[in-house]
């Protein structure tokens, strides 16, 4: 029992430490999730009557700091002044995340809007805020459901503009980023397969399907089924591992549907 109370009341601090909540506060977002620190994170962000909002004003000083002298966006020098700021490396996962909560439509780029409508769903008006949220965001990526979201957003986010597809190298660059933090173990074969065999860009049907294929699939492939919908370049994929006897050489690789 006692072990229990002192658990609680680290998981309260913890709480209080990354969202800058009042005691009150973090003590009703944990008993609404019972005791789940991730899922009182959930609760605390969807509730505004509990979310501190952030001063519009001090917003306006932050915007100001990283916007383009020349153009009402944040640019990519902008972005680069926010990460030495917030002590992130601007190819860390955590900026993708904080793009999706900005819904921004290109990669090393923020609209006013979206900068505005990304901070104030995460209740961020200030440096130390958005330091503070830092970890809330990586935590983001361990929920399924987010990860999805996350992953697919990706996608629209990092293609160039007018283009239908994701160029090669920036898939590949993106599905390393991505599945390192998933832990996928297939990546670096799959990788490697696009630039021997594919060489070409990606569609949005392969991207998001390849997300479905490293979630169901064993990486042993044992309930693979040939005559599934994948895309062809999936089952290519498929048949190119057993040609080059990948697959039966690498039975460690079955650990990782524990794992999931």
């Amino acid at each position: 029992m006692h072990k229990s109370g002192r658990s609680h009341r680290d998981k309260v601090q913890q709480f209080m430490t990354i969202t800058g909540a009042s005691e009150k506060a973090a003590l009703q977002a944990l008993k609404a999730s019972d005791w789940h620190i991730e899922g009182a994170f959930d609760f605390f962000y969807s509730q505004p009557h509990i979310k501190s909002y952030p001063d519009t004003k001090h917003l306006e000083e932050l915007y100001n700091r990283y916007k383009d002298p020349c153009t009402d966006m944040i640019l990519v020098d902008g972005i680069t002044l926010l990460c030495n700021d917030l002590q992130v490396d601007p190819q860390d996962i955590v900026m993708l995340v904080l793009s999706w909560h900005m819904k921004a439509s290109t990669m090393c780029e923020f609209s006013k809007q979206e900068f505005f409508t990304g901070l104030q769903a995460l209740g961020i008006d200030s440096l130390e805020k958005f330091r503070e949220r830092i970890s809330f965001m990586r935590s983001e990526l361990k929920d399924e459901q987010k990860f999805g979201e996350i992953y697919n957003f990706a996608f629209g986010w990092a293609k160039e503009k007018g283009q239908k597809s994701l160029a090669l190298d920036t898939a590949i660059g993106m599905w390393q980023l991505l599945f390192a933090e998933k832990q996928w173990p297939l990546v670096d074969h799959w990788c490697q397969f696009l630039q021997a065999r594919h060489n070409k860009a990606i569609s949005r049907d392969t991207w998001s399907q390849l997300l479905e294929f490293a979630k169901t699939i064993d990486p042993s492939l044992s309930n693979y089924d040939a005559e599934g919908a994948w895309p062809y370049l999936i089952d290519e994929f498929v048949e190119y591992l057993n040609e080059n006897g990948i697959i039966s050489n690498s039975q460690s690789m079955t650990d990782w549907s524990e794992k999931r």
